[in-house]
């Protein structure tokens, strides 16, 4: 019983179309920032190394390179605060997370190109 009530909740709390995207793709994830009784948009933008959980709970983390130093966001799939997720550019990538690219720095951690047709 208890279960069924979890679900509906759960439910509720889905988007209704969820941002499309995958491991390897460089994205652009709009945040809705509040900053006392102000709200505006920050962009941040990176690849996405990894997605985690179902449902409700699902997350996704996003690295990009700042200043020389790489820096990670993770990132609930159905959060109210996320306006899009836009997709820039898709890689060809054979992991389910790409961790490796932490040990990698410049050229190295560019990801070749998925071909759309």
């Amino acid at each position: 019983m208890s279960q069924a009530i979890l679900e509906k909740v759960e439910k509720t709390a889905l988007k209704e179309n969820p941002p499309q995207f995958d491991i390897g793709d460089t994205v652009d994830v709009h945040l809705r920032i509040l900053e006392g009784n102000k709200e505006r948009i920050q962009v941040f933008s990176g690849t996405v190394i990894g997605r985690s959980g179902s449902g409700s709970k699902e997350m996704f983390i996003v690295r990009r390179i700042v200043a020389g130093e790489g820096v990670e966001r993770k990132f609930p799939v159905h959060s109210p605060r996320i306006e899009k997720v836009e997709v820039k550019r898709s890689a060809v990538v054979r992991r389910a997370k790409l961790y490796f690219l932490r040990q990698r720095v410049g050229k190295a951690v560019r990801l070749k190109e998925r071909r759309r047709s």
